[in-house]
């Protein structure tokens, strides 16, 4: 079987504190019970879920969505998204199943990366590993406005805001990310293709705006 690799780097700094990091993880939670009801993610959909603050944790491995257990989170420290970037690179070698002489291998990851500020660390050496993994697409949410759209420019073009961190937002921020994982698992499944980038998953909900 060919897997669906979904990586979510959340950003868990101390600016998440309160009403934002409950949002996440409520994001999350009603992320994976929407999942399991979608029968092509359920056969396709593995999702990992790495967490930033002063430092970068995988804290869920690529695991199936019946497996799924979401971890508590908390939120304090910096923002080290180059170490994420890092990790995320490394967890791809490590998980993702490579094509072979006798066998395909896993569809290439989707990548969803969510932060409210701006990184602390060197993120630009993290990028660079980062970029050498492939893709099938890799969407940035800037949540609020202390985030910097333009480094997340600089990591892909698939970048979208939200005006504000709430739960509101967020929420909606979820339900797309889990929209966009449903027809990324149905296409993979019925027709074979990737997904390969914003014009291909359903229209963002108003409060998501595209940066262009």
């Amino acid at each position: 079987m060919r897997r669906l690799p979904v990586y979510l780097l959340l950003d868990t700094s101390g600016s998440m504190t309160g009403e934002p990091i409950e949002a996440v993880k409520n994001g999350v939670q009603v992320m994976i019970s929407s999942l399991r009801q979608n029968p092509q993610a359920i056969e396709t959909a593995f999702i990992s879920i790495i967490s930033f603050d002063s430092t970068a944790k995988q804290l869920v491995p690529l695991t199936d969505l019946a497996s799924f257990q979401m971890v508590d989170i908390k939120a304090s420290g910096t923002t080290n998204l180059g170490e994420a970037l890092h990790l995320v690179a490394t967890s791809i070698d490590n998980e993702v199943a490579k094509t072979t002489a006798d066998q395909k291998g896993d569809w290439k990851p989707l990548v969803f990366i969510m932060t409210d500020g701006i990184p602390t660390d060197d993120w630009q050496k993290g990028l660079e590993e980062f970029k050498k993994r492939k893709t099938a697409y890799t969407v940035a949410c800037a949540a609020g406005s202390n985030a910097d759209t333009n480094v997340l420019k600089q990591i892909t073009d698939n970048v979208v805001s939200l005006d504000t961190a709430d739960s509101q937002s967020i929420a909606k921020f979820f339900t797309w990310v889990t929209a966009s994982i449903g027809v990324t698992s149905t296409r993979v499944e019925d027709a074979g293709k990737e997904v390969t980038g914003l014009s291909e998953l359903p229209p963002p909900p108003a409060e998501l705006n595209i940066v262009v």
